[in-house]
């Protein structure tokens, strides 16, 4: 690639700053935003919310991992979410270097990862409701109240 027909710097730096800018658009925004995913379409159904968000970190089989200082909690055979309270309040506000998720799923697909969570690699019984969800968020607030980087 010649770069002749630019005559300084600044014009190097304006196709440059041209291209981030039009692969930052092509490439959708979804990071860096509360729950850290945004402008995604995400399926209701629990299974595809586990596939498309929680699996990333937790891994396909749920049984977390770690490496260079970070360490996931394994889903698969965790007692805590036993309490269907916990797990739904993790999901909605986050915990540790998990972020929160109430800004971006609904309490209907909040409700669906919970359930796919706690029968699918655990055996809890019940199953978590959507008013459950909006209980819990009604009771904890809204996570960006208390982030003190937001």
């Amino acid at each position: 690639m010649s770069f002749r027909g630019l005559k300084s710097a600044s014009g190097v730096a304006a196709l440059f700053g041209t291209a981030a800018i039009v692969f930052a658009a092509a490439s959708g925004n979804a990071q860096d935003a509360p729950g850290g995913v945004s402008s995604v379409d995400i399926s209701s159904e629990g299974k595809e919310v586990y596939e498309q968000i929680c699996q990333a970190c937790h891994l396909a089989d749920a049984k977390g991992g770690g490496g260079a200082g970070a360490i996931i909690p394994a889903l698969a055979g965790n007692a805590k979410l036993g309490d269907a309270d916990f797990t739904i309040g993790t999901v909605v506000k986050g915990r540790g270097g998990m972020p929160w998720f109430n800004d971006l799923l609904t309490p209907a697909q909040i409700a669906a990862v919970v359930n796919y969570v706690r029968t699918h690699f655990n055996d809890f019984p019940g199953q978590v409701t959507e008013a459950q969800v909006a209980a819990v968020v009604a009771a904890n607030g809204s996570p960006a109240a208390e982030c003190a980087t937001c």
